[in-house]
């Protein structure tokens, strides 16, 4: 249940929020007020148009769903080649995600200073070459030995392109459209995890895995070919200091180090920032010791219906794509009912799943499904569009790459928690114990989201990279 967002761009980036004023608003809801800032005449025209009509946004857009949908193409068919058509060791398997963690670990912060200091379009063009390389050659590897280092460093790209899309949404677009455009992204993943391994069973039907290993290598050509006429797209830098100490700083050329710095400065002195981040691996950290052991608990209960995975990861899917059309239409919602609320219908939806009976009917199941997709999608857009909009947008890049790394130690440690609590108390108690856990992180996030993502603690914009930057100096 990974959280994923989308990108855009205007014409010549003048629709950032005015420098002058502190980057975080004074509201605490998902969906900013329509009302434009009346420094702002030209904002509040652009901001007034469908994100349609940002013709940049809508190349990303489509860059983005046809890199979401090739990914998911492909993870079925490696699967298959590794675990039927090689025979693999089911130790071999397991180190397959670990493999495609470990990248984002060791590379994540990087990642996010280099988005915010290097041209994000290129970053982006040139991470889809690479990834179309070692694609190619994992469709070449001929034993997983040569297929895990692949793997690895394919992931690596996304751990590079995820905080330049992000970073570069930020600058593009008007804050007014942010969550538009993080819920369409959203929209676009979720609809991916359903019709990508689906139609990738469909292909594996008639042709070998190959041949989605290759219809995902031509989804990133395509990619890196809608993104090409973006290549000299100039990105204009927002001046967000003021106190003459730091100005005088800003005077002085800064080094990359520096710069990856100052984003974990940034991140300790920005409040809501930091307490989304810490809340949402908290919550993650629950969800991923359950979700790789979904057909652990249903060979355990009904060993002899497999459709039943099938039913539940469709109507997790359909859950979450309901609630993400849902969202572009409500007037508002708070932070802590986004992040909070989709945690407590994640965790209701897992500890249901851990009181099913071999008699529970297949409609249980797909309503178990839906309130767990429910919250996922509630969550996923909330957390995307909550970063880009609290962020200040010279800093949108390294904060995401943190997130990507630090998201990325419990994506390899959760899971082998989970399985060693599996193990020990077994399937149905687990799922019943962590759905209950993430159910009270979901429940805390909601009761006390004014001390979590209040306005009133919030200090100003300048302040902040001020403190940031002179904790560096």
């Amino acid at each position: 249940m990974k959280q994923q967002s989308s990108r855009t761009e205007e014409p010549h980036l003048s629709n950032v929020e005015n420098p002058s004023r502190p980057v975080n608003s004074a509201r605490n809801d998902v969906f900013p007020s329509s009302t434009p800032d009346n420094s702002s005449g030209e904002s509040a025209t652009k901001s007034s148009k469908s994100l349609w009509t940002n013709l940049k946004f809508v190349r990303l857009f489509m860059a983005y769903a046809l890199a979401t949908f090739g990914d998911w193409f492909d993870a079925l068919a490696i699967q298959i080649m590794v675990a039927y058509r090689w025979g693999a060791d089911p130790l071999i398997i397991a180190l397959i995600p670990v493999c495609m963690a470990v990248p984002g670990i060791l590379f994540g912060s990087v990642a996010g200073a280099l988005a915010d200091r290097l041209h994000k379009v290129r970053i982006m063009i040139l991470c889809d070459g690479i990834t179309i390389a070692l694609t190619v050659g994992i469709l070449f590897a001929p034993s997983p030995a040569w297929l895990l280092p692949l793997l690895a460093l394919r992931a690596m790209m996304s751990v590079f392109h995820v905080p330049a899309q992000q970073a570069l949404t930020r600058q593009i677009v008007a804050e007014e459209q942010l969550f538009q455009a993080s819920s369409l992204n959203g929209f676009v993943n979720q609809c991916a995890k359903i019709a990508g391994p689906l139609l990738g069973a469909v292909v594996l039907a008639f042709f070998s895995p190959q041949i989605c290993i290759l219809i995902n290598a031509s989804a990133r050509l395509l990619s890196g070919a809608v993104l090409w006429p973006l290549r000299r797209l100039v990105e204009k830098k927002e001046a967000l200091v003021t106190d003459e100490h730091n100005e005088e700083n800003q005077k002085e050329p800064e080094t990359f180090f520096k710069q990856w710095q100052q984003g974990w400065k940034y991140l300790r002195h920005t409040h809501t920032v930091r307490n989304t981040i810490v809340f949402g691996c908290l919550g993650l950290m629950s969800i991923l010791m359950v979700e790789y052991q979904f057909t652990t608990l249903f060979r355990e209960i009904k060993p002899g219906n497999e459709s039943m995975l099938g039913w539940l990861g469709s109507s997790v899917g359909a859950g979450a794509v309901f609630i993400i059309l849902l969202l572009n239409r409500l007037p508002r919602l708070g932070y802590g009912w986004g992040l909070g609320g989709g945690y407590f219908l994640i965790g209701a939806g897992i500890a249901g799943l851990g009181w099913v009976g071999p008699d529970t009917s297949t409609a249980w199941i797909i309503m178990l499904g839906l309130c767990t997709g429910l919250g996922n999608g509630l969550f996923m857009v909330t957390m995307n569009y909550l970063l880009q909009k609290e962020t200040s947008p010279d800093y949108v890049g390294r904060v995401f790459g943190i997130q990507n790394s630090l998201y990325s130690v419990v994506l390899v440690a959760a899971p082998l928690a989970g399985g060693a609590i599996i193990r020990s108390a077994g399937p149905s108690p687990t799922f019943q114990m962590i759905g209950l856990a993430t159910l009270a992180i979901g429940l805390t996030g909601i009761l006390f989201q004014r001390m979590l993502w209040s306005l009133n603690r919030r200090s100003t914009s300048s302040e902040k990279v001020g403190s940031a930057q002179q904790g560096v100096s």
